[in-house]
């Protein structure tokens, strides 16, 4: 392949981009695949928590290096607020490495619900929210999370879920088995007239893809896995990728702008290697998949004389919207050790209150959580208690293996005044202005969690607890420091959306854009799969047009 020139260059390695490129280099096309960190290597990160990519003590095990990729808040005030590389707003600014946040994430496997695709058409205008319809229907999309289901691999059973959406093939492996938590929480929702069942999961349940079986780890959320049981784009799509000898990956590789010409199409990168070196390189097609915060980023960063604002952002659409996961629940004390600390932690959900509930807009999956290692339990009290001293190192000590959570993502209402713009002052350790987040949540948010803590509460006192409390989620702003969607989103209109639904950034015909960006909603879960999905729907669009075949209707 000639090193500066490709049929496509894909921006980001992670859950989007590293289907999108495998998809590309599947179809015949070649492809550079740009990514800012490198390869995770398990023996050189082992299970230090306070380097986890949920902690965020000491930094994080896959970056990014924080003291290079500053960021910004702006307050209500309007005063702007620089974040360092402990802080932690979004957790970890989305794991700079081969596989981004697929290498460490939980691994919970969903699929949308028909209703997240039409959330406008299901439950009307809400005001102060750009609420809508997505242009991409669930049977549009659900052959897509079929290939991401059986390629990159999901255990699971959707036949114990009443409300699963509709599907044409099973999972490729079986559900995990219930641990000591779960197998209570579960008599107890079952006892409730609830229906709980194994959570779809991304990582092996039995040997699969010539991988091994989850060892059922108890630090697994925020680590990598030291077999290999856990799957994502690093150990699947991306070497498959490679191996067809049609895809560069080069990593250390920090891209700055889209290179635009003078007739609205897109001819290339500007990034700097893994020695700090600028360089370009150009292709026919671009793709960004660089998360739904530096995507927007890259767009707004990329001028031209028809793109004076950023690229695509000729209608200020781009970087509004921007939502996350107000996460919710409740804790339970329990007078025995109810924990056994089987890996991952959580293994149990319910989606009974996931759309349809009187009141409601949309609505959230309640699951027992992932393990809680020591440091991140010191955060969980009972409302009023100590955190230092001896009545804390108490608590710490005797209460850790008796205490359940039953938590969910609740579906936020995307609202247009929260946002990512480039911040005019703060740039990073190449020169790009960091991105500013600003905006707040829509205060149905708030009210919704307070619906879905006090259902997971009933469910702890049914189980037993002899102490329970919630944790409301939901206030305040910015969002998108859990799960990051929305700041490019699909739509039919131009002036009131970035890309069509086929992911091509209105305008530019040769720019597409396949992460967690284009979402138009967010669902009530975890949105990994469906990012998968939509990089194999993108990829699929772009091989069609590169084959001359046309897209998909």
């Amino acid at each position: 392949m000639d090193n500066n020139k490709y049929d496509a260059i894909v921006v980001g390695a992670g859950a989007g981009g590293g289907v999108v490129a495998k998809q590309l280099a599947v179809g015949g096309m070649t492809v550079l695949l740009l990514e800012r960190g490198g390869w995770p290597v398990y023996d050189e990160h082992i299970n230090d928590e306070l380097i986890s990519q949920r902690t965020w003590v000491l930094g994080t095990a896959f970056g990014p290096d924080g003291e290079k990729n500053p960021r910004v808040i702006v307050r209500k005030d309007g005063s702007h607020e620089v974040i360092g590389p402990t802080d932690g707003w979004d957790y970890n600014h989305i794991a700079a490495c081969v596989g981004s946040g697929t290498v460490s994430y939980g691994a919970m496997a969903w699929r949308f619900m028909p209703e997240d695709f039409k959330m406008r058409s299901t439950y009307g205008n809400v005001t102060g929210s750009t609420l809508e319809d997505w242009p991409l229907s669930y049977e549009e999309l659900e052959p897509y999370y079929e290939m991401a289901e059986w390629e990159i691999g999901v255990a699971g059973d959707d036949t114990q879920n009443p409300f699963a959406p509709p599907r044409k093939k099973s999972h490729p492996m079986p559900p995990f088995e219930y641990n000591r938590e779960a197998n209570v929480l579960k008599k107890a929702a079952v006892r409730m007239g609830l229906h709980p069942f194994p959570i779809p999961m991304l990582r092996n349940s039995v040997p699969y893809n010539d991988r091994a079986a989850c060892i059922r780890n108890r630090t697994c959320c925020g680590f990598a896995c030291p077999v290999d049981g856990k799957n994502g784009t690093q150990n699947t799509t991306i070497p498959r990728a490679i191996q067809t000898g049609n895809c560069d990956l080069k990593t250390g590789c920090k891209v700055t702008e889209i290179l635009l010409d003078d007739s609205d199409r897109a001819k290339g990168v500007r990034y700097f290697d893994v020695n700090d070196k600028g360089t370009e390189a150009y292709a026919d097609v671009v793709v960004v998949a660089a998360s739904a915060i530096e995507s927007a980023r890259l767009l707004l960063n990329s001028k031209s004389k028809l793109f004076p604002d950023g690229a695509g952002n000729n209608f200020d659409w781009v970087g509004r919207n921007l939502q996350g996961h107000a996460y919710t629940g409740a804790f339970g004390l329990f007078d025995y050790e109810i924990l056994d600390y089987v890996g991952p932690g959580a293994s149990l959900a319910l989606c009974d209150y996931n759309h349809h509930n009187e009141g409601i807009i949309g609505g959230g999956l309640l699951a027992n959580e992932f393990n809680r290692l020591p440091y991140l339990y010191t955060g969980i009290r009972p409302p009023g208690s100590r955190r230092w001293g001896k009545e804390h190192k108490d608590f710490q000590r005797f209460s850790y293996l008796k205490n359940s959570q039953v938590v969910g993502p609740i579906q936020e209402m995307p609202v247009f005044e929260s946002r990512i713009q480039l911040d005019p002052a703060v740039k990073d350790h190449w020169g790009m202005p960091v991105p500013a987040m600003s905006g707040e949540r829509h205060p149905l948010d708030h009210e919704h969690c307070k619906f879905l803590s006090a259902r997971a509460e009933e469910i702890l006192i049914e189980a037993g607890a002899v102490e329970t409390w919630q944790s409301i989620g939901g206030r305040g702003g910015p969002s998108g420091g859990q799960h990051q969607m929305g700041t490019l989103r699909m739509g039919n209109d131009k002036k009131t959306s970035v890309v069509n639904k086929y992911g091509q950034v209105h305008e530019i015909d040769n720019l597409f854009i396949a992460d967690g960006s284009v979402f138009v909603t967010g669902g009530g879960f975890n949105p990994v799969l469906t990012i998968m999905a939509i990089g194999y729907w993108v990829g699929d669009n772009i091989v069609n047009i590169w084959k001359g075949t046309g897209l998909k209707s």
